[in-house]
């Protein structure tokens, strides 16, 4: 198991409360999104504990309850560029961008902002942005709505379409490779894209191997540093966390957090403990293998993925993990109730499973499956799997039988091909 200290702690100020932390990936920088306003701060870890250096939307409002308890969409949206030391910042009226000079307003920037999603691509030439701004909400029965998203040049304002996506961005630690997803209610699609650098703006190819994930609600996928797993948190009616093999999909870990959500709406007496639970409570650090997981009384909690152990450290005083992220040097930075805290990991270094690099494992994904076409039904042509079982398109559209223990998308799946066909 790992050595783990405490190498600084500073407080986050009055009245912010950090829901959501992301680390340059190369940089000491750290910006944290705050959970009462729609506000940004960043914080430089040059010299070892974090200085306050600039902020996005400080001065704003803040968020009425009944905006906070619904956990509805909110602003801003924020992403760091791969390589130098820029922020780009959006919120409902302006989109930004900080450097260690200043704040300043992004230029060649769509009016008004549609944005709920940012992230660079990881050659830092194009700003993936979604939703894009042609789209409408679509209306109930409306055909003809197909949401995509936008790829942005900062320089020139080039603005072109793309597939559609909207959670977050993860790139793979083997290049070349990034997983995001693709929400529904019924199920959520695991997206995983080549990087395609091959024109004036880079671009996400989908693969045709996907990942399905019942229902909504989920959280960007967070990669190990060796690129061998994945972890996934959220689910919009049951805390989860699953763990994923790579470049295999296979589920390794899956896990059941808090409280349950029981339906559509959460009895008041439940409700402080469901959201106890941050839905940013995950992270793998430097050593791979293992999973870090932050928890509502302060504990932090070491899950050894491939010994299925686990172990608790209390170095929090009970403080509240709202925000769990690692750092470019493979430490962990953990948002508190009040505080931001840099903890430094120690261990044993751990040998590459099967000598297999980050790159390898890239190579042998794209080796085993092909891109997806970039218009049209993309659901037409994926091979799924929710980490156990794989269905062909053709499977998915022959089903019309499944049992309780089934996925709960399979359930609805073989329900509604078994009243199409009654009804044709």
């Amino acid at each position: 198991m790992s050595e783990v200290r405490v190498a600084a702690c500073v407080p986050l100020g009055d009245g912010v409360r950090v829901e959501r932390l992301l680390c340059h990936p190369r940089l000491p920088f750290i910006a944290g999104l705050d959970a009462t306003r729609p506000a940004v701060y960043v914080w430089d870890c040059a010299a070892g504990e974090p200085e306050r250096r600039g902020s996005v939307g400080s001065e704003s409002t803040a968020y009425d309850r009944d905006v906070i308890r619904r956990r509805v969409p909110r602003t801003p949206c924020a992403a760091w560029h791969p390589h130098g030391p820029l922020l780009v910042v959006a919120t409902e009226d302006q989109m930004a961008q900080w450097t260690p000079s200043g704040l300043s307003h992004l230029k060649n920037a769509p009016s008004p902002v549609p944005y709920r999603d940012l992230a660079f691509s990881p050659d830092g030439r194009t700003l993936w942005a979604a939703p894009s701004r042609e789209d409408g909400e679509g209306e109930d029965g409306d055909d003809d709505w197909n949401p995509a998203s936008d790829l942005l040049d900062l320089s020139s304002g080039t603005i072109r379409r793309g597939r559609y996506w909207d959670t977050g961005v993860a790139a793979h630690p083997g290049g070349g490779l990034v997983m995001t997803l693709r929400s529904d209610q019924g199920a959520t699609l695991g997206l995983v894209a080549r990087v395609d650098t091959s024109s004036d703006l880079t671009a996400m190819r989908v693969q045709r191997h996907a990942l399905i994930l019942d229902a909504d609600g989920y959280e960007t996928p967070v990669f190990s540093a060796d690129g061998r797993h994945f972890a996934i948190r959220g689910n919009a009616y049951e805390q989860t966390l699953q763990v994923f093999e790579f470049p295999s999909l296979r589920e390794v870990l899956s896990l059941a957090l808090g409280l349950p959500y029981p339906g559509y709406v959460i009895p008041p007496e439940w409700y402080d403990d469901y959201r106890s639970w941050s839905f940013r409570n995950v992270a793998f650090a430097a050593r791979p293998g293992v999973l870090w997981v932050g928890t509502p009384t302060g504990t932090l909690v070491e899950v050894d993925i491939d010994r299925k152990e686990a172990r608790e450290h209390h170095l929090l005083d009970g403080r509240p993990v709202t925000a769990l992220t690692s750092n470019a040097t493979g430490d962990l930075v953990i948002a508190t109730g009040g505080d931001l805290v840099l903890l430094a990991i120690g261990g044993d270094a751990v040998e590459p499973d099967n000598g297999l690099t980050p790159a390898d494992r890239v190579k042998t994904f794209l080796d085993a499956t092909s891109d997806a076409p970039d218009d049209g039904e993309l659901e037409e042509h994926l091979v799924r799997t929710d980490g156990t079982s794989i269905w062909e398109p053709a499977d998915l559209d022959a089903v019309t039988t499944a049992t309780r223990s089934d996925p709960t998308w399979l359930q609805l799946r073989a329900a509604i091909n078994t009243a199409f066909m009654r009804d044709t």
